[in-house]
């Protein structure tokens, strides 16, 4: 059976939506510009890309995956477009791995794209009305356990509910995943991984973006103690905007080849994709999902727990990785060692993609090892990919 190994990453500083330094570039040349450079930083011939596919969520359909393909000079590579909500960017590299490891392709570009500062709403009639509203596509039918709109229920609390996690454990948790985040970006832990982007202001005026801008110097447990919690009317409830992912934009893409393809092309394996899986459950349980993806993917890959490096479980809210830590019995210290959705903010088709790439390279400055990489994703789904970086 062929190996896929990631032979290239790149990917944009995660920006601050609507009001920062991405707010004006769309999810489109977010991905072009992704897309472009990873190729480039794989030395490949855009000839030899057999077909490029994107993570894309909530940005009103099309084809972003092919758009960026024609803009990076990759016109012969077709796109797809992947939709795993909140998963969508890591759901893109589990099939561009597929396709290698089945022999039908050599070289994919993979990954995702997210721009919540400019996402398109939808409008439609209200069912028996004739109101036009608002309207985004949903991932589950809208009920009071799980509200297809507000995840600060569905996931966030329901999930603290159910592992038996406090205010003061959500807190402490978001306090800690923007101190790392912010001595990750004070030690250079991810300029290998960030390409910069030239943004024109409306005024015309030019800036380079290379840093993520999301996480918070300035939090404290004070400071996260005392924000409101989102819903006072119910009754213990311990989410806040503190506590939460923050709402973001991004991009970021890796270049899958055969080890076959590497090998006879001079290309250096970065990280090797091991297994992955995804799960289903119940709506109002999406936070508890990735506890079970996570062991499908551990079983796939002939691996337990133990044997996991590195782990990076997304922060969508701080009681995701929380209850899977107690729940599955991870040591939470190897847990988003560099920050997460609190921190690093979640770009919703980005976020997938981005952790795969900065466990990568986290991996390889400590000499390698495995890591895995999960997340829950709207509707009652989760995925879980498992890597494995080479010894130098």
């Amino acid at each position: 059976m062929n190996e896929a190994v990631i032979v290239a990453t790149a990917r944009t500083p995660v920006g601050t939506a609507r009001k920062g330094s991405l707010a004006d570039v769309d999810a489109f040349e977010l991905a072009t510009l992704a897309v472009g450079e990873v190729v480039r930083r794989a030395g490949i011939d855009p000839e030899l890309v057999d077909d490029v596919v994107l993570g894309e969520a909530l940005y009103g359909g099309g084809d972003i995956a092919r758009y960026a393909a024609i803009e990076a000079g990759l016109v012969n590579a077709p796109g797809v477009a992947q939709n795993r909500h909140c998963a969508s960017g890591m759901a893109a590299i589990q099939s561009a791995a597929a396709s290698i490891i089945a022999g039908m392709d050599k070289v994919v570009v993979a990954g995702g794209t997210n721009s919540s500062s400019t996402s398109p709403r939808s409008q439609r009639r209200k069912p028996g009305t004739d109101d036009v509203v608002d309207w985004y596509s949903p991932s589950h039918r809208n009920t009071p356990e799980a509200p297809n709109f507000d995840m600060s229920i569905t996931v966030g609390w329901n999930a603290a509910k159910a592992a038996g996690l406090s205010r003061a454990d959500l807190d402490a948790w978001a306090l800690r995943s923007h101190q790392r985040a912010v001595a990750g970006i004070d030690a250079g832990a991810f300029k290998e991984e960030i390409v910069p982007v030239e943004v024109t202001r409306r005024d015309g005026t030019t800036f380079t973006f290379d840093t993520d801008e999301h996480p918070r110097r300035d939090t404290s447990l004070e400071r996260l103690a005392g924000l409101k919690v989102l819903h006072p009317e119910i009754e213990g409830f311990s989410v806040t905007a503190g506590n939460s992912s923050g709402v973001n934009d991004g991009a970021g893409a890796v270049v899958l080849t055969s080890r076959a393809f590497a090998e006879a092309n001079g290309l250096e394996p970065l990280a090797v994709i091991r297994s992955w899986a995804s799960a289903g459950v119940p709506p109002a349980e999406t936070g508890l999902a990735p506890v079970k993806a996570i062991p499908k993917a551990l079983e796939r890959a002939g691996l337990s727990v133990g044997d996991i490096a590195l782990w990076e479980i997304n922060e969508a809210f701080a009681s995701v990785p929380a209850a899977a830590c107690k729940l599955l019995g991870i040591d939470d210290s190897i847990v988003n060692f560099l920050g997460s959705g609190c921190s690093l903010g979640h770009p919703i088709a980005m976020t997938g993609a981005r952790q795969i790439i900065t466990l990568t390279h986290e991996l390889r400055r400590r000499g390698g090892g495995l890591a895995l990489s999960a997340m829950c994703a709207g509707g009652g789904m989760a995925s879980a990919t498992v890597i494995e970086v080479p010894a130098p």
